[in-house]
């Protein structure tokens, strides 16, 4: 490999990395900060670099924080990713949703502050963090469609699943908070209430 090409990966793998970084500490500051309590200043001096860096990677405070949302929102989206062998079933697998919810509370507990960030962030009025928010919702219900066999215009399976998305949300964060249930009855609980309003919604609306 010429020296020059070397070089170049190396410088931007570096860049890569520093940014990662970067959008860690963002997830960890306006986590325990407001918005509005937290400057330009304060993030550089937390980075430990110049304002000038900062600003190489990022416009302005807010193109930080929308930066930092994406991030959260990415890891989830990553760390629970289905297998690409799992065929569509009719009806949720035990096995295969158990694994996908361990999954989900794996990163919760793991990431806890990414999570948090990514659910209460302080500027969940943004229209742009709202964006990225619900097209996360959208693709983990996507997710779940394409598990079942089934596409959005199913209204009564896609209202029930994005219903027991925001049960999942709530449970995990009060979860978070208190600490007082295991994370393996909090995974049954989840798996069994997925199951029974899948199957409320899969049945036969009454005449």
């Amino acid at each position: 490999m010429p020296r020059a090409e070397k070089t170049s990966r190396r410088s931007r793998l570096s860049t890569d990395e520093r940014r990662a970084q970067l959008l860690e500490l963002a997830v960890q500051l306006f986590s325990d900060r407001t918005y509005e309590e937290i400057s330009i200043d304060d993030i550089a001096a937390a980075a430990g670099v110049s304002k000038g860096l900062l600003y190489h990677y990022f416009s302005g405070k807010r193109a930080f924080y929308v930066a930092a949302v994406r991030h959260a929102a990415e890891q989830l989206l990553a760390d629970t990713e289905p297998a690409d062998d799992a065929p569509p079933r009719g009806m949720p697998d035990e096995a295969d949703l158990r694994r996908g919810i361990d999954a989900y509370l794996s990163f919760v507990e793991r990431r806890r502050v990414a999570f948090s960030f990514l659910l209460r962030g302080g500027m969940g009025g943004d229209p742009e963090v709202r964006e990225i928010v619900e097209d996360t919702r959208h693709r983990i219900l996507g997710r779940m469609l394409e598990g079942l066999g089934r596409r959005e215009d199913d209204a009564r399976l896609r209202i029930a699943l994005r219903g027991f998305l925001g049960f999942a949300e709530a449970a995990s964060l009060d979860w978070l908070e208190r600490g007082d249930l295991d994370k393996g009855e909090l995974a049954e609980m989840l798996m069994q209430a997925c199951i029974s309003i899948v199957t409320l919604a899969l049945s036969a609306p009454s005449s």
